[in-house]
C-alpha cells in the first residue's frame, strides 16, 4: 500500500481506538480461515459459513454486499466476488461511529447491491423488517432478551410488519412526499432521503449497530453496543403466572421503550394484568396507585391495542396529575406515540368514589372527552379526539369511540421507589394476622404484594 493510500486508510480509521481496530482485523482474519495467501479475501460462501445461524440468511447477504460495495481508494482491490480487508475495517467504522451521511451510504448498499441513485420504497419496507427481524433473532438466540420470553408476548411476526410500517412513514420520497399510501410503494427515494430518515429515526442506527456487532461477532461486548441493547430491551419483571402472554409484542416493546424517559428505560415490572388479577377498577386501582411511573396497555373487543405513560405515580384524586413526559399511543393496527401539545396540562387522572366528579382514569382532553378514557364501572371506556386529542394530539386510539375493554395490563417502569422498598422491608401485614384480614374483608390489595422476590421471574 502506497504512502497517500496508507495514510487515506489511517484516516478513515480515526473513528475507532486501537483495540478496536485490532478486534476487527482479528475477526476479519477468523472470515479467511485457511486463506494463507498474503492479499486475503473473503468470499461468500465463507462469510455465510462463519455467520451461520446468527443472522437470517438473507440479513448475512446483505452485509456481505454492503461490504463489497464499500469505497477503500485503493487501487488494487479485490475480485468482484470476495472482501477484503479494508472494506471490512470501513464497512464498522461506519455502522459504529459514522456520521448520519454515512450511515446512509451502508443502507443504501444494504438496500440495493447495484450503483443505483434510488430505490423503491418498498425496497426500504423490506429491508426494515428484515432488520427488525434480525434483531429479534440476535436477542433470542444470544439471550439478551433480558427476562421477556417471545413466547408470552403476542405475534411478534406481526409485530414486525406493524414497526416497519412505523418506520417508512417518517421516510420522504426523492420528490419530498410523505410514503403513507399504498400507492406510492413503487416510489423512489433518493440517498439524501435516506439520510433525512436516519436523523428522523435514530433506532434504525441502532438496531444496525447491534445486528452487525452482534451477528458478526465484532465488538459484541463493547460498552456502546452493552447501552444500546440496554435502552432497547428493558429487563422485565414481576409475571408469576406461567400462562400470562403481554399484549405487546416484543417489536412494540423495544420502540415504546426508546420514548420512556431515559432513567426509567432499563426496566418494566408487571402491576397489573386481568388475565392474573380480574377485571375490577378498584382492584387496577389498588395495584397502580403510589407505584412510580407506568405504561398502560389495553385491547378493546375490536383488538385495537392502545394506551398511555403515566410519567409521575398514580394518586386516586379529582385534579389533573401527569407532566410533559406523558403520552399515548397506539400499537396495533398501528404503533405510534403521540406527547404534549402545550395546548393544556390535562395530562392524566384518576378519580373513584366521588359523587361530583368523573370516576375514572383518564389521559389528556377533558372530563367526559378524554383521549384515553377508563371508566370506574369497568369495563368500557372512550376516546373522543375529533379531530385530535387537545393534550397529546392523538386520533382515536380505539376502533370505536365507545368502547369494551377485552384486556389490560400494567408495567410500572424504571426502579421501585425508595418508599416502597422502605415499606417493604417490615409490614404490620406481615406479623399482624388481623390487619392482613381485616385488609381483604375490605376488598383491598396489600401495595406491596407483587414486589416482592421478582428479580427472577420472566415474562
Amino acid at each position: 500500500m502506497g504512502n497517500a493510500e496508507s495514510g487515506s486508510y489511517r484516516k478513515r480509521l480515526l473513528g475507532i481506538s486501537p483495540e478496536e481496530q485490532a478486534e476487527i482485523e482479528q475477526r476479519f482474519e477468523n472470515f479467511c480461515g485457511g486463506n494463507n495467501s498474503s492479499k486475503k479475501c473473503v468470499h461468500l460462501k465463507t462469510f455465510q459459513d462463519s455467520v451461520g445461524h446468527a443472522l437470517p440468511s438473507n440479513m448475512t447477504q446483505r452485509i456481505f454486499s454492503a461490504i463489497q460495495g464499500v469505497n477503500t481508494g485503493n487501487k488494487s482491490s479485490p475480485p468482484a466476488a470476495d472482501i477484503s480487508k479494508e472494506q471490512f475495517m470501513f464497512f464498522f467504522v461506519d455502522v459504529l461511529r459514522g456520521n448520519a451521511e454515512e450511515k446512509s451510504w451502508v443502507i443504501f448498499r444494504l438496500i440495493s447491491s447495484t450503483n443505483c441513485e434510488h430505490v423503491k420504497r418498498e425496497q426500504v419496507q423490506q429491508l426494515a423488517q428484515d432488520l427488525i427481524v434480525s434483531m429479534v433473532r440476535v436477542l433470542k438466540l444470544q439471550n439478551l432478551l433480558h427476562g421477556w420470553n417471545v413466547e408470552k408476548t403476542v405475534d411478534n411476526c406481526s409485530g414486525v410488519s406493524i414497526l416497519a410500517s412505523q418506520f417508512l412513514s417518517q421516510l420522504k420520497s426523492a420528490d419530498q412526499t410523505d410514503f403513507d399510501k399504498p400507492e406510492l410503494s413503487h416510489s423512489l427515494c433518493s440517498r439524501s432521503s435516506i439520510e433525512d430518515w436516519l436523523y428522523r429515526v435514530p433506532m434504525i442506527s441502532t438496531f444496525l449497530r447491534v445486528v452487525v456487532a452482534r451477528g458478526l461477532s465484532v465488538l459484541k461486548t463493547h460498552p456502546e453496543i452493552q447501552r444500546d441493547l440496554r435502552n432497547l430491551v428493558p429487563t422485565c419483571r414481576g409475571v408469576k403466572k406461567p400462562s400470562f402472554v403481554s399484549l405487546l409484542d416484543l417489536p412494540s416493546v423495544m420502540f415504546l421503550n426508546s420514548h420512556l424517559p431515559s432513567e426509567v428505560q432499563h426496566k418494566w415490572r408487571l402491576l397489573f394484568s386481568t388475565s392474573i388479577h380480574g377485571e375490577s377498577f378498584s382492584k387496577l386501582c389498588g395495584h397502580i396507585v403510589d407505584q412510580g411511573p407506568c405504561l398502560l396497555v389495553l385491547k378493546d373487543s375490536d383488538g385495537f391495542v392502545f394506551g398511555g405513560f403515566a410519567s409521575q405515580t398514580w394518586e386516586v384524586k379529582p385534579q389533573y396529575q401527569g407532566d410533559t413526559r406523558c403520552f399515548l399511543f397506539t400499537a396495533s393496527p398501528n404503533l405510534d406515540v403521540y406527547t404534549y401539545t402545550g395546548y393544556n396540562d390535562h395530562y392524566m387522572y384518576l378519580n373513584h368514589g366521588q359523587q361530583t366528579m368523573p370516576n375514572g382514569l383518564g389521559m389528556g382532553g377533558q372530563h367526559n372527552y378524554f383521549g384515553l378514557w377508563i371508566d370506574s364501572d369497568y369495563g368500557t371506556g372512550h376516546s373522543k379526539a375529533k379531530p385530535r386529542c387537545t393534550t397529546y394530539n392523538s386520533p382515536q386510539l380505539s376502533a370505536k369511540e365507545d368502547f369494551t375493554i377485552d384486556s389490560l395490563e400494567v408495567w410500572a417502569v424504571g426502579d421501585i421507589p425508595e418508599h416502597l422498598l422502605a415499606k417493604n422491608k417490615k409490614s404490620i401485614l406481615d406479623v399482624d394476622p388481623e390487619a392482613r384480614a381485616l385488609l381483604e374483608m375490605t376488598g383491598k390489595t396489600r401495595q406491596s404484594d407483587g414486589l416482592r422476590d421478582v428479580e427472577n421471574d420472566e415474562c
